[in-house]
C-alpha cells in the first residue's frame, strides 16, 4: 500500500505550498487503496472543527474519485451532541450533517450520518441538577466520559460487534499539542499495519489519522483552496474561528511567531475545567447579534466558583461523612469533603437554566428561537431522582416550571404525577420538626421510603432502606462531622499502634456506632475488645477470655433489656 511519507522533522521542515499538493495527491491515493483493502466498514468521527472537516474533505474527494463499483463500503459519520455544545457551534453542527447527508444520497457516495447524544441519565443537566454533581473540575471531570466519550464507543462498539472490526478515522494532529504528539507517538509504536493503529480501550478498532503531521496552516490552506464537495461553505468555518478568537483575528500562520485559530477552541457552554470561556466571550464582544447568548455565559460563570462548599452537602452524595487535609496559606486543617448541592442550589440552577432559555427564546435571532438548554426528558428525569432517591416528596420541579415558563409541566413518564405525599404534607412535616434540618430530612426519607415501598407487590429489602435512612441522617452535621473525625483517630492509633490512644478514642464510641469497630476489624487483626470493655493489641488467650465481637456484645445487650 502507497504511504504518505512525512517529514522527518516536522518543526523545522515545512513544506511550500507546491508540496503540499503533492501530498495531498499520494495521501489521496493511500486513503484509496486502505479503503479499498478490505470490507472492514469505516467510522469517521467529526466534530466539524477545522481538523475533522479537512479529513472528511480528503476521504469525500479520494473516494468521489474511484469508479461507482469500488465504493461498496460504508463510511459512517458520527458526531456527538452533548446538549450543552455552544448553540451556534451547535446549529453549524446540524447544518452541517444535513448538508452532507443530503449530498451523499444526491451523488451516489456511500455516507452515512449519524447524530449522537448521551444517554438522559447520563446528560450535564441530569448530573448537576438531578444528582446534585459539583460544577466539573479537573480533579473531578465527571462531564467528559459521560458527555462524549461513551456515546461515540458505544456506537464503535455495536459496529465491532456487527462486523468484527472497525476502522476509526479521525482528525487528529501532532501539532495541536506536545501533550497530543506524545500520546499519537506512543499508539504508532503498536502499530499492527501501515498507519494503522490500535486502541487498548476499542478492542478490535483501528485509528487512522491521515492528518496528523498537518501544521494549522496547512490545513486552513487546504480548507480555503480545495471546495467543500457536499455543498458546505469553508469560508463559513474560517468566519466562526475568527469571531470565537478573542482579538477577532484568525490569520494564516506566516512564520513561527504568528498566531493560529487553532488557538481558538469551542466546546460546551457550561465548561469550568476552563478559567474562562473565551470564545463564547469572544463572540459576544465581537457580534452584536451574538449578545443574545449572555444569559448563558452568566449561568456559566455563576457555577465557576472554587471554593462553592456553601452551596454543597456536608455529606458525600451516597450520605457518608469523608475528611480530608486541607492546606490553606500553610494552616493544616482536617475538614470534609463537600459532597452534591443542595435542594435550595439544585432548584437554583433549575430556575436559572429555565430563566436563560426563556430570555433567549425571545431575544435570539429567528432561525435560533427554537433553543433548549434543558429537554423534557431530563426533567422528567431531574423530577424522578428528586422523589424516588432523593426523597423530596414537595415535587418543586413542576411549580418551578410553571413560575418561570407559565406552562404547566407535562411529564411524559407514565404515572409521574401520581403520589400520595405531595407539597401539602412536606409543608406539615416542616412545621413539625421546627427548624431541625436533619431531623426534618429523616422524617422525610422514612416516610417516603415506605410511601414507595407501599406500591411494591413485594417489600424485600425495606428494612435495609431504612436502616440506610438512619445511617445517613440521624444525626446532626456536628455530630455526623465529630463521628467522622472519631473514625479517622481510630484508624491513625491502629496504625499507629496507639492502644491508649484507641481505649480513649473507644470509650467515646456508642452502641450505634457498632459498624465502625467492624470496619476497622476487617482491616486489622490486631484490635480486641474483651468483657470489661477494655481494647487490647494482643489476642485474649484460653487462660483469660474468649474475644467478642461488636454483633455479640449488642446483641447481648439488647436481649439483656
Amino acid at each position: 500500500m502507497t504511504t504518505a511519507q512525512q517529514p522527518e522533522n516536522k518543526s523545522q521542515q515545512a513544506r511550500t505550498v507546491a508540496e503540499l499538493v503533492d501530498y495531498i495527491q499520494v495521501l489521496t491515493t493511500e486513503i484509496q487503496e486502505l479503503y479499498c483493502l478490505d470490507q472492514v466498514p469505516w467510522v469517521l468521527g467529526v466534530s466539524w472543527g477545522k481538523d475533522s472537516s479537512a479529513v472528511l474533505q480528503l476521504v469525500w474527494n479520494a473516494i468521489a474519485a474511484l469508479p461507482p463499483e469500488k465504493r461498496t463500503k460504508t463510511i459512517h459519520v458520527i458526531t456527538t451532541d452533548t446538549q450543552v455544545e455552544n448553540p451556534i457551534v451547535s446549529a453549524w453542527v446540524r447544518t452541517s450533517m444535513q448538508q452532507l447527508a443530503s449530498a451523499a444520497k444526491e451523488r451516489g457516495m456511500p455516507i452515512e450520518t449519524h447524530l449522537l447524544y448521551p444517554a438522559v441519565k447520563d446528560t450535564f443537566w441530569v448530573n448537576l441538577i438531578g444528582k446534585g454533581y459539583p460544577a466539573p473540575r479537573m480533579r473531578f471531570r465527571w462531564c467528559t466520559e459521560r458527555l462524549k466519550i461513551q456515546p461515540a464507543n458505544t456506537f464503535i462498539r455495536n459496529m465491532v460487534r456487527d462486523n468484527g472490526e472497525v476502522i476509526l478515522v479521525l482528525g487528529m494532529r501532532k501539532a495541536e499539542s506536545n501533550k497530543r504528539a506524545a500520546v499519537m507517538e506512543k499508539h504508532e509504536k503498536g502499530r499492527v499495519r501501515d498507519r494503522l493503529s490500535p486502541r487498548s480501550s476499542l478492542i478490535n478498532s483501528l485509528v487512522y489519522t491521515p492528518i496528523e503531521d498537518w501544521r494549522n496552516d496547512e490545513v486552513w490552506l487546504y480548507l480555503m483552496q480545495w471546495q467543500n464537495p457536499w455543498g458546505g461553505n469553508n469560508k463559513d468555518l474560517f468566519t466562526l474561528y475568527r469571531g470565537a478568537t478573542a482579538d477577532n483575528e484568525c490569520p494564516l500562520v506566516v512564520d513561527t511567531s504568528t498566531p493560529s485559530c487553532g488557538d481558538s477552541r469551542f466546546g460546551c457552554w457550561v465548561c469550568t475545567l476552563v478559567s474562562q470561556d473565551k470564545s463564547m466571550e469572544a463572540m459576544i464582544q465581537n457580534d452584536e447579534d451574538k449578545e443574545w447568548m449572555q444569559p448563558l455565559l452568566d449561568i456559566r460563570n455563576e457555577l465557576d466558583i472554587k471554593e462553592d462548599w456553601d452551596k454543597r452537602d456536608f455529606r458525600r452524595i451516597w450520605g457518608e461523612v469523608q475528611l480530608f487535609e486541607r492546606n490553606k496559606d500553610g494552616e493544616i486543617s482536617v475538614e470534609p469533603i463537600p459532597g452534591p448541592y443542595t435542594k435550595y442550589w439544585r432548584e437554583h440552577w433549575l430556575r436559572r437554566l429555565l430563566e436563560a432559555q426563556t430570555k433567549t427564546r425571545r431575544t435570539a435571532p429567528e432561525n435560533m428561537r427554537d433553543i433548549t438548554l434543558i429537554t423534557l426528558e431530563e426533567m422528567s428525569e431531574i423530577r424522578r431522582i428528586w422523589l424516588e432517591e432523593k426523597h423530596e416528596f414537595d415535587d418543586s420541579l413542576p411549580r418551578i416550571y410553571q413560575e418561570v415558563t407559565g406552562e404547566e409541566f407535562t411529564d411524559p413518564r407514565p404515572g409521574a404525577d401520581y403520589s400520595l405525599l405531595g407539597v401539602d404534607e412536606w409543608a406539615v412535616l416542616e412545621e413539625i420538626c421546627e427548624g431541625d434540618t436533619m431531623h426534618f430530612e429523616l422524617m422525610a426519607k422514612l416516610l417516603d421510603t415506605e410511601h414507595q415501598y407501599r406500591k411494591k407487590t413485594r417489600r424485600t429489602g425495606i428494612y435495609n432502606t431504612l436502616e440506610k435512612c438512619f445511617d445517613t441522617s440521624s444525626r446532626s452535621q456536628k455530630d455526623a462531622i465529630d463521628n467522622a473525625h472519631l473514625k479517622r483517630d481510630l484508624r491513625e492509633a491502629i496504625s499507629q499502634g496507639d492502644v491508649v490512644k484507641f481505649r480513649e478514642k473507644f470509650k467515646q464510641l456508642t452502641l450505634g456506632d457498632a459498624e465502625v469497630v467492624d470496619e476497622i476489624k476487617d482491616t486489622t487483626n490486631e484490635v480486641f475488645v474483651n468483657s470489661n470493655n477494655n481494647v487490647s493489641a494482643t489476642p485474649p488467650t484460653e487462660e483469660t477470655e474468649k474475644p467478642q465481637t461488636w454483633a455479640s456484645m449488642k446483641f447481648k445487650k439488647e436481649s439483656s433489656e
